[in-house]
């Protein structure tokens, strides 16, 4: 039998058709096989752990079959309790498989402190954005009397006058002090050329 007679034989369909069908079977084994390893469609719904203890991440998370890592722990935040859970990966509500690891930051115990910038007779526009890098916020503006107009002339907290290099709590509201820029001098030479001048007597002739 010639391979053309053989192509187009009844033979050669069965053949091909009972090929196709174990491919057919086992294919979709493989993909049992496949959903059955990986758990695929069993899924948890990642819970809220916002402001909870790292203890009580653990007993939530087991209870759902999950894992934690702790990755450090991030600048205080007064609206968390100490030592809380502040940011967490993945977020709440996304769905995971069984095993795992959400991964966790929490709140530190306290500000740290920050040493105060040099501001002095820098502008108040110049000041804000550095004292938010280093996280403080500007307080309380008092303007006096000088030459520049809105320039930092003295920084305080709470009352007590502040100088470079000194250390403050993280998230402190500094108060300044600025120049309202409607400060005047008289110079002393025109002071003296304004002096009325004093005539002597004369000698009677």
């Amino acid at each position: 039998m010639s391979l053309r007679q053989y192509l187009t034989s009844r033979v050669f369909f069965l053949q091909l058709l009972a090929a196709a069908a174990i491919i057919a079977v086992i294919g979709y084994l493989f993909m049992h096989w496949l959903t059955f390893t990986t758990d695929h469609g069993h899924e948890i719904e990642v819970p809220n752990l916002s402001k909870l203890t790292e203890e009580q991440v653990e007993n939530k998370l087991d209870e759902l079959d999950l894992d934690y890592v702790l990755l450090d722990s991030v600048d205080y935040r007064s609206e968390y309790p100490k030592y809380s859970v502040v940011e967490q990966d993945p977020l709440p509500g996304t769905m995971v498989k069984v095993g795992r690891k959400i991964y966790i930051k929490i709140n530190a115990s306290g500000f740290s402190s920050v040493k105060i910038p040099d501001l002095i007779e820098k502008t108040y526009r110049e000041a804000v954005p550095t004292l938010k890098a280093l996280g403080l916020e500007p307080g309380t503006i008092t303007y006096i009397p000088n030459l520049g107009k809105d320039m930092v002339l003295e920084m305080r907290l709470k009352g007590r006058n502040l100088k470079v290099g000194d250390r403050v709590l993280k998230a402190s509201k500094i108060d300044l002090v600025l120049g309202d820029g409607k400060a005047s001098y008289v110079d002393d030479s025109q002071a003296d050329s304004t002096a009325v001048p004093v005539e002597t007597p004369q000698d009677e002739q």
